[in-house]
């Protein structure tokens, strides 16, 4: 008798221990000590002290059934690998992920655009020479996990300060494709001063090919028949941003 009641207390011991662990898998974040919660981290501490994982988590506010916001940012990262696939992945890979949907896609789109307007506006009040790291900031979020190629032109006034900013090509980017009387219109309906060019390598290499610098040269050729100088030309992979400017090939 005594060994069946020994039996039946292990069991309650062990089913007991099994769906205490099972609460603390799915323990809400908000049943977390303070100084682990995210929100609270980030007010006490700053963003840059927050995880990626974390700082997704505070974007979603909750997780789904059996999943804390913490553990379905962590599941999103595991899958997308990092934020700026998350931030290019299309609206149905970001809704394949269980627990996501269209309100979640369309909220990410709109912090991303106004990521985008921010930086737009920190680059159109400086001088685009003296804040490289802006326009790499910029160009990195806006081109960087693209899947297909696009020519921006960044057209400039004559304290280079960027008075618009046109994707005017897209898709295989070679002197062929890219017209420069396209851009020779654009650079004269702007009043452009100079201009920065840049376009993005879904390969997620930024080394610059040899059909690069032709359309270069070629680009550089056609605008200085008008006066206008080009500055630059960026070329972004993934998050490495490459400048012609600094290796010496403009």
């Amino acid at each position: 008798m005594h060994g069946m009641q020994a039996f039946f207390d292990i069991s309650f011991i062990m089913r007991s221990y099994f769906r205490i662990q099972g609460k603390s898998q799915t323990m809400a974040i908000t049943d977390w000590p303070e100084d682990e919660r995210p929100r609270e981290r980030l007010l006490k501490h700053g963003p840059a002290s927050l995880s990626d994982a974390e700082l997704l988590a505070i974007f979603l506010r909750m997780g789904v059934t059996g999943k804390s916001a913490v553990d379905l940012a962590r599941d999103m990262m595991t899958h997308f690998g990092d934020l700026a696939r998350m931030f290019s992945a299309s609206r149905n890979e970001f809704c394949a992920i269980h627990g996501l949907g269209p309100a979640k896609y369309v909220q990410l789109q709109a912090v991303l655009e106004m990521a985008r307007r921010a930086m737009q506006e920190k680059m159109r009040s400086s001088d685009a020479l003296n804040s490289p790291g802006a326009v790499k900031d910029y160009l990195t979020l806006t081109l960087g996990r693209k899947n297909y190629e696009v020519f921006v032109v960044l057209f400039l006034d004559a304290q280079n300060r960027p008075i618009e900013i046109e994707e005017l090509f897209r898709g295989t980017l070679t002197q062929t494709s890219v017209y420069p009387r396209e851009v020779v219109t654009r650079a004269l309906h702007h009043n452009t001063a100079s201009v920065i060019f840049a376009h993005n390598h879904p390969s997620g290499t930024a080394e610059p090919s040899h059909a690069d610098q032709i359309l270069t040269q070629a680009l550089k050729n056609a605008l200085a028949l008008i006066d206008i100088r080009v500055l630059d030309h960026f070329i972004v992979g993934g998050d490495t941003v490459l400048s012609f400017a600094e290796r010496g090939l403009i």
